[in-house]
């Protein structure tokens, strides 16, 4: 931006919310474009979600405009709409830094600014949040609104409409924002239904029917029975314009649909209902990807981008991939075993494409489910398959497989059905932080009973695993990394990996280094070094963190020095269950370090970067091994 542009432009003129509110509808207008183009250049070069924040930029400056942040409590959900929201509350010199290490979170991040209600990553929370913080204030005799802006597929989750039946329930004033860039409602239906709800909201309309409820209340003998067929008559009068019904059945008052990028109607709607007490749903219908003609043609491919290039959306010139991905390995690999194999069935939860699942599901329609985002049912939508002999496999990214914890317990292993979790993104996964970090997953599930857990060391191993999981009788999690693979040969043939079998990758008698999935290829690396350093160090990829491979205890003795190197928090991790398998074996003259994770949430940058940081490369491998030997 030149120095003229930056005279004449509105953004520069905001640095809190509060200016918004000297600026006219056109002049608002003009500012969403402004954002747009904010956005766009800024995701272009650092990546990012697009499509669903391009979408969210005349609610975010009605929300703004209307009500008072931070007082009025604002929460997005998922927080990947709140682009905007960061532009116009104090962040825009930052902005360019966003999701960059150092830089400014792609989420919002209470830590980040007070504008920031609600720490989000996961979808689906707002409504619980918001009905808590309304709570809270009511007891604390504060004044302001809460308002939780749910969408973009937070919908599908069960925990929203948990929230939806307790604020219902409880009466608090809370205004839920359904920001709807799906639903499909006919034009006239919808122009009729909003033009009914903001006007039935109005601030004159809401005191004459007060007014009008008080008079016939008082009509001896009959007022109670007009009253309630008035209301009855007005419930079916409204419902029968708008598809409000289901969110009346939850005691909300239902507004809309209101066209979500019509400044004039949300800000309209905004006051209205800022009236109104208890719960109020209003209904917005936004288009994702709004403003950027490639994103809108293809909201699902710019949900979450890489950098691009801005005239024709392409990904930015990079480097030729020397090998094809986990996911797209993972992908490749479904297809090929479910044409020999008619019992698998593969579920996802909102990623067919994030999970490489888009071509089982277009070979393979009938054994394919795309649950929403709804962890927890497709967990046990997976055992009910597997209780009639099919083969599910549950694949979701290893942050978002928290949510069915409870399920992977009591579902899957306490039954032992044999339901297979391919668990993608393990580990550190870059930009999106430490809301989408896997750091826990090798934790929780060698934990639960039945379970098996095992992760490759390269794109070959993978496959093999995913075929092994199958022969067996019994709950697998298969965790690999996001990115791309080593590069590897892939064996034509699948094999069957002996269930907990360890492999010696490399036999040394200084020192025994225990790798675990991604870390296996840094550790030879390390143990190259050292060897150019005299030191014999053996290298173990151990496959599998539980069960746990009997011979390790053998391996240990033969250096009595042993370092333990993973992908995930150290405790709990592989690193506690061999020295747990170690204590109980009565190895007590081996040493044992353990690098991993630490014991904090790890910020967002380069998973490289990352992992230096975090001495999980192979130059902190060295470093480890050297302090053990030395």
């Amino acid at each position: 931006m030149n120095e003229v542009e930056a005279t004449h432009s509105l953004l520069a003129q905001i640095n809190t919310p509060e200016d918004l509110k000297a600026l006219s509808i056109q002049e608002l207008q003009e500012l969403a474009v402004e954002i747009r183009e904010r956005i766009i250049e800024v995701t272009s070069q650092n990546g990012g979600h697009l499509a669903p924040s391009l979408g969210a930029v005349e609610l975010t400056l009605a929300l703004h405009f209307v009500f008072k942040a931070p007082e009025d409590k604002i929460i997005w959900d998922v927080g990947h709409q709140a682009y905007a929201h960061k532009l116009i509350t104090g962040r825009k010199d930052r902005f360019h830094t966003l999701r960059t290490y150092g830089g400014i979170s792609g989420f919002p991040k209470r830590s980040e600014s007070p504008y920031d209600t609600f720490d989000t990553g996961h979808s689906s929370t707002s409504i619980s949040a918001g009905l808590g913080i309304s709570t809270a204030k009511e007891l604390k005799h504060q004044p302001g609104k809460v308002i939780s802006v749910i969408g973009d597929g937070s919908m599908t989750a069960g925990m929203a409409f948990e929230g939806f039946n307790q604020a219902g329930y409880m009466e608090k004033d809370l205004i839920v924002v359904l920001n709807d860039n799906a639903m499909s409602i006919a034009p006239n239906v919808g122009a009729l239904s909003s033009f009914i709800s903001r006007k039935m909201t109005g601030k004159r309309f809401v005191n004459l029917k007060r007014d009008l409820e008080n008079f016939i209340k008082t009509l001896p003998g009959v007022g109670e029975n007009i009253l309630n067929f008035v209301r009855k008559s007005e419930d079916s009068f409204v419902t029968f314009f708008t598809p409000g019904m289901m969110f009346e059945a939850f005691k909300f008052k239902y507004v809309g649909p209101i066209d979500g990028h019509r400044l004039d109607q949300l800000i309209e709607t905004f006051e209205n209902v800022g009236y109104l007490e208890g719960p109020v749903l209003v209904h917005t219908l936004t288009t994702k990807g709004k403003g950027y003609a490639p994103a809108e043609a293809d909201p699902s491919h710019y949900h979450g981008v890489g950098a691009f290039e801005i005239p024709t959306g392409t990904p930015s010139k990079q480097k030729p991939k020397p090998a094809p991905s986990y996911t797209e390995i993972f992908g490749a690999t479904m297809v090929d075993l479910a044409e020999e194999d008619e019992r698998i069935f593969a579920i996802t939860a909102a990623m067919p494409e994030g999970t490489g699942l888009t071509g089982f599901a277009r070979l393979f329609p009938d054994r394919f489910l795309d649950v929403g985002i709804a962890e927890q049912h497709a967990v046990t939508f997976g055992a009910g398959l597997a209780t009639e002999g099919l083969r599910p496999v549950v694949a979701i990214y290893s942050t978002f497989l928290q949510r069915a914890f409870d399920q992977i317990i009591h579902d899957v292993c306490l039954p032992n059905l044999p339901v297979i979790f391919a668990i993608d993104r393990g580990g550190l996964v870059g930009e999106d932080g430490p809301t989408h970090h896997g750091h826990f997953d090798i934790t929780y599930l060698r934990s639960l009973p039945n379970m098996t857990v095992m992760a490759p060391k390269d794109e070959n191993e993978l496959r093999q695993m995913l075929y092994t999981a199958l022969q067996h009788e019994g709950p697998v999690a298969v965790r690999y990394p996001r990115g791309k693979g080593t590069g590897v040969s892939l064996d034509p043939e699948y094999q069957e990996i002996p269930l907990g079998q360890a492999e010696v990758l490399r036999e040394g008698t200084d020192l025994c280094i225990m790798a675990f999935g991604n870390m296996v290829y840094p550790s030879l690396d390390a143990a190259d070094r050292l060897k150019a350093e005299g030191y014999a160090a053996g290298v173990v990829n151990c496959r599998f963190a539980k069960p746990l491979d009997p011979r390790l205890g053998d391996l240990a003795l033969a250096s009595e020095r042993v370092l333990v190197v993973e992908e995930n928090i150290r405790q709990g991790g592989l690193g506690s269950a061999i020295l747990e398998y170690f204590n109980d074996a009565g190895l007590r003259d081996v040493v044992v370090k353990r690098i991993g994770l630490p014991d904090r949430f790890v910020e967002h940058g380069p998973p490289d970067l990352l992992r230096e940081k975090c001495g999980l490369d192979t130059s902190g491998i060295l470093k480890a091994a050297r302090e053990l030997v030395g």
